[in-house]
């Protein structure tokens, strides 16, 4: 046998114990790139490619929702939370914080459920290409006459304190807020380093490895933590919101096979 055959041959058997392997795990097959994932590394060898979603200011702001620890590992919040639904990550500044950071101004019951100071959330501002207005859940970013939109999550990781000199949600709301026809956010967080931006999925603790989420979303998540105080978001779940949301999420574990992530350019 000569060389060039070999090393075709030990090329197959490296692709057969790949595709073994997945097999394997029961990793699920025939779905785009899922989410979320280590956002320090651009490793990814999924294939199913997609048109990348325009900039939040040219789509419609649908939905604001949070999740309890972040789902995605970064720079700022790499200390692990553990597995399942309450797992994830969080902001590596965890430890550091002081006493009166840590006070929980409602005791336990505050407005906005499953946070306390002390935790990491992981904000989501999804944006859609839908002519809609925003609501709750996910399916308020679709329409029957707009079934298959493009899709983009802003994201910023958080680290929630009782400091009222610390970031306030309310700047981040959306309350109405009208740019150019479109639905938006007040703002976007900045000052916490360049959104790496990549093809990916839905996410939430319904999705796993072998569960996987069909649609198509382009994130771009900032990667270091900021501190947001409590107090405010307790405000816009007190006051209301047309999201819905007075509580947070469970987390998607991180999605860790090659073949279920897209490349980072």
């Amino acid at each position: 046998m000569n060389k060039l055959a070999r090393s075709a041959i030990g090329a197959l058997a490296a692709i057969l114990t790949t595709a073994a392997a997945a097999e394997a795990a029961g990793l699920c097959k025939g779905f785009g790139p899922q989410t979320p994932r280590d956002i320090s590394s651009t490793l990814g060898t999924n294939k199913r490619v997609f048109t990348m979603a325009p900039a939040p200011s040219k789509l419609n702001l649908c939905n604001i929702h949070t999740h309890t620890n972040a789902e995605h590992k970064g720079p700022g919040f790499s200390v692990s939370a553990g597995s399942g639904e309450h797992g994830g990550f969080k902001c590596n500044e965890t430890a550091s914080l002081t006493p009166a950071e840590l006070q929980d101004p409602g005791h336990g019951a505050g407005a906005y459920h499953g946070v306390k100071p002390g935790d990491t959330i992981e904000v989501h501002w999804v944006h859609t290409s839908c002519d809609i207005e925003p609501g709750a859940g996910l399916g308020s970013c679709l329409s029957e006459a707009c079934a298959n939109p493009q899709l983009r999550v802003e994201t910023q990781v958080f680290l929630v304190v009782n400091d009222p000199n610390a970031l306030n949600f309310m700047d981040y709301a959306y309350q109405g807020n009208m740019v150019d026809g479109l639905h938006q956010a007040k703002a976007l967080p900045t000052g916490t380093g360049s959104p790496v931006v990549f093809a990916g999925s839905t996410t939430g603790p319904k999705y796993t490895e072998e569960v996987c989420s069909p649609l198509q979303v382009t994130w771009s998540v900032r990667p270091q933590c900021a501190k947001l105080d409590i107090n405010s978001l307790n405000v816009w779940a007190a006051m209301g919101n047309v999201f819905e949301e007075d509580h947070s999420h469970g987390v998607r574990q991180l999605v860790t096979a090659p073949e279920l992530l897209a490349p980072i350019n």
